[in-house]
């Protein structure tokens, strides 16, 4: 194939995956939403006193009967879903799987058009963050039961590819003489890794901040801070070895390791962001909703840095082809 059929074959690949992450929304939504009330119902059920007649003065025929409310026992919280509902969660995963394949499909075309590592713009960046935040996600799912985040990892993906498309989109072609090194597939690809990492703590956090006691389709405060953690723990490293690869590339394009460019200084500020979630948690003991909103902080320095420096801050990063 030639470079333009490759080219138009990684744009058509980034609208299937937006369909099918739309659709394994839908269905993950059904079984978190659908799924949940259905056994919420069943539960409310059980709760209702049910009448039974109780005898009171003596056995035989003078003794009246009077009705007395004896509720039954109330199904349990942790109630199985309908089977309507586990369908539609194991379509969903179906979906999501499909999806991740259609958007590496897109990476890889489009890395095969342009000849060289496929994250050199705006929108080549971001089509590699949302495959990354659903990479991280499906694995995630592999080892945890974490089914209940589909859902939301699913319209952040659909939204940010939207985004891609109708906002960062570029052409490919060849980009700028900076960019064209090997330190791109090391400095960004961390970066890229780190950041799906991120993105699916920053849902699980925001999930916690809306959880109220009343709110049981979600799943419970503590499940969703311990998805969180996991995620930064995995992902503080390799953003740290992202910023130190870039100073290194730095310094080899542009003879200094450090400039105070403003991408250097929000991801240095993203760094101390997430570091001090960790540390929070670590010696201050910090738990649930104060950490919880440390690590939203940090995740809103990482947006701020990956989209808000590009867009709206110039500086030697300005390559973004925004």
């Amino acid at each position: 194939m030639s470079a333009e059929q490759l080219a138009e074959l990684s744009d058509l690949t980034v609208l299937a995956a937006v369909l099918l992450y739309v659709l394994a929304m839908i269905a993950f939504a059904t079984e978190l939403a659908f799924g949940r009330f259905i056994a919420g119902k069943t539960a409310a059920r059980a709760a209702r006193p049910v009448r039974q007649p109780v005898t009171v003065g003596a056995a035989g025929d003078d003794a009246v009967k009077v009705d007395s409310a004896a509720p039954e026992p109330v199904a349990p919280e942790g109630a199985p879903p309908s089977r309507l509902a586990a369908r539609a969660g194991t379509v969903g995963l179906a979906l999501a799987w499909l999806g991740w394949a259609a958007n590496l499909a897109a990476i890889v075309t489009r890395g095969l058009a342009v000849g060289r590592w496929p994250w050199g713009n705006m929108y080549e960046f971001v089509v590699a963050l949302c495959f990354a935040a659903v990479t991280a996600f499906l694995l995630t799912q592999l080892r945890h039961n974490v089914r209940f985040l589909g859902a939301f990892v699913m319209v952040t993906a659909t939204l940010g590819l939207g985004a891609a498309v109708k906002i960062f989109y570029t052409a490919a072609g060849p980009v700028v003489p900076a960019l064209n090194s090997y330190w791109i597939a090391i400095h960004v690809s961390a970066a890229i890794i780190a950041s799906g990492l991120f993105a699916m703590a920053g849902v699980a956090g925001v999930l916690y901040l809306v959880r109220g006691d009343g709110m049981s389709r979600l799943p419970s405060r503590e499940d969703l801070e311990r998805v969180a953690h996991r995620a930064i723990v995995f992902a503080f490293p390799l953003w740290t070895f992202a910023v130190i690869a870039g100073a290194l590339w730095a310094d080899r394009a542009w003879g200094r390791y450090w400039g105070w460019d403003p991408k250097e200084v929000w991801s240095f500020i993203t760094w101390v962001a997430y570091a001090a979630y960790l540390h929070a948690r670590v010696t201050a003991g910090w738990r649930g909703k104060a950490a919880t909103v440390v690590q939203l902080v940090a995740f809103a320095c990482l947006l701020f840095n990956l989209i808000g420096v590009n867009i709206f801050v110039g500086g030697m990063h300005s390559y973004a082809d925004v």
